[in-house]
């Protein structure tokens, strides 16, 4: 068994600033799970602290059901690979593979039984014998899962091991890791910037931004059913287009999302899904609006609009729409684009993303293209970004408060 459990776990440290706010989670035997958000988002702090590299602040850590949050690094059975390598210059990539196990006293037979084990799997069987500084840059990354791997831990914590690498290293070094995953007994966890990698690899995703959770299930639930706008912005790529301060209508028995010029109609999975709608419909209450890239093209009889941008992605080319004011992106298929060319606009109605345009939390239910884990944390609410703010204001360093009053 190789199970992780996360209790209210708070990192705040000595000039005051939060670095994790009421972490909680947990992981199951031989899990892939992936903790994803921009900078200052908390990733690698909260490795470090499951690794007893940092303390908590507050709240606990749980390893096969026990408390190890006093418990020293060395004794918690835990391996960490870095975003750079961490070798020894002057030892050997054999003896830089096999430094943890002679720390721990191995019988020298098991030493080279494992280290050879590891390098054949990594590919490393002629490099062994050479200094890490005659390796390139993912040769040394292997080595250092190496390091990992002969240990045997229960737990493999990957500080975004792939940042630095060239595209093709990149995809060469994740299939390294998710064939290692899918050979070891060990529970995977993975943090990244790189939402293609956290994509690929993850069997669930860990949102996070400025050290709160705000959505952990796995990547389909994420992309279709995004518990707040920043996770609908963060998960898909080209970026989903959010549009603040839109209104709900109401004539004729049907309902509408209106932005300035922009009209859309509800579809009736949409409007049976919109929780509470009547309170929106006609109403003061805005929402945002979140319309996905394929989920708009350009083409005849839709929506007037001006080509403000043209971009690829993926082979794909996209054109950033200007709708009095509002900027959409959609697949622009294979017509000839500059900007300011005048387009039309056609937006499938039935796959809206609606969200609450003061908390920022989603206004639609699930519905049965949920596809429903058995993990408690799929139910998960994030804060309204009100309280967040406010309970990231109440955590600033006092220092800053006291330069604030004396300008």
């Amino acid at each position: 068994m190789a199970s992780l459990k996360l209790n209210a776990v708070n990192k705040v440290y000595p000039s005051g600033e939060s670095a994790l706010y009421d972490v909680n989670f947990s992981t199951r035997d031989k899990e892939f799970i992936v903790i994803v958000g921009g900078e200052c988002g908390g990733k690698s702090t909260l490795l470090r602290v499951i690794a007893g590299l940092e303390q908590p602040t507050s709240g606990a850590v749980f390893i096969d059901g026990k408390d190890v949050t006093e418990v020293e690094p060395k004794d918690r059975d835990v391996a960490m690979i870095f975003r750079s390598s961490t070798l020894y210059p002057a030892q050997n990539v054999f003896d830089n593979m096999a430094f943890g196990l002679r720390l721990r006293k191995a019988p020298p037979t098991l030493v080279e039984q494992r280290v050879k084990a590891a390098a054949t799997i990594l590919g490393l069987e002629d490099v062994l014998y050479r200094k890490p500084k005659t390796l390139s840059a993912a040769a040394k990354q292997r080595v250092a899962i190496g390091r990992a791997m002969v240990r045997e831990p229960k737990l493999y914590l990957f500080d975004e091991p792939l940042s630095g690498l060239d595209e093709n290293l990149r995809a060469d070094m994740l299939n390294v890791i998710i064939n290692l995953q899918a050979r070891m007994e060990g529970t995977f966890i993975y943090a990244t910037k790189n939402l293609a990698e956290a994509m690929a690899i993850g069997t669930r995703i860990v949102v996070m931004k400025n050290g709160f959770i705000q959505q952990i299930d796995a990547p389909a639930n994420l992309y279709d059913y995004p518990a707040n706008a920043y996770v609908a912005f963060y998960i898909g790529s080209p970026s989903i287009s959010l549009i603040d301060g839109a209104h709900i209508t109401r004539a004729d028995g049907a309902y509408f999302v209106e932005a300035g010029g922009l009209k859309i109609p509800l579809s009736e999975n949409t409007v049976k899904r919109f929780t509470e709608i009547e309170k929106y419909a006609n109403a003061e209450k805005t929402v945002v609006l979140g319309i996905r890239p394929e989920d708009a093209a350009l083409g005849k009889g839709g929506i007037k609009a001006v080509v403000s941008g043209v971009n690829e992605k993926g082979g794909k080319t996209y054109a950033d729409c200007t709708v009095d004011g509002a900027i959409i992106t959609a697949t622009a298929g294979e017509a000839e684009l500059s900007k300011g060319s005048e387009v039309e606009l056609c937006i499938d109605a039935s796959h809206l993303y609606l969200f609450d345009g003061e908390t920022r939390l989603t206004v639609l239910a699930r519905d049965d293209g949920y596809k429903k884990t058995d993990f408690e944390e799929a139910d998960f609410t994030p804060m309204p970004i009100a309280e967040e703010n406010a309970v990231t204001e109440s955590l600033k360093p006092v220092k800053d408060a006291k330069k604030k009053k004396s300008r």
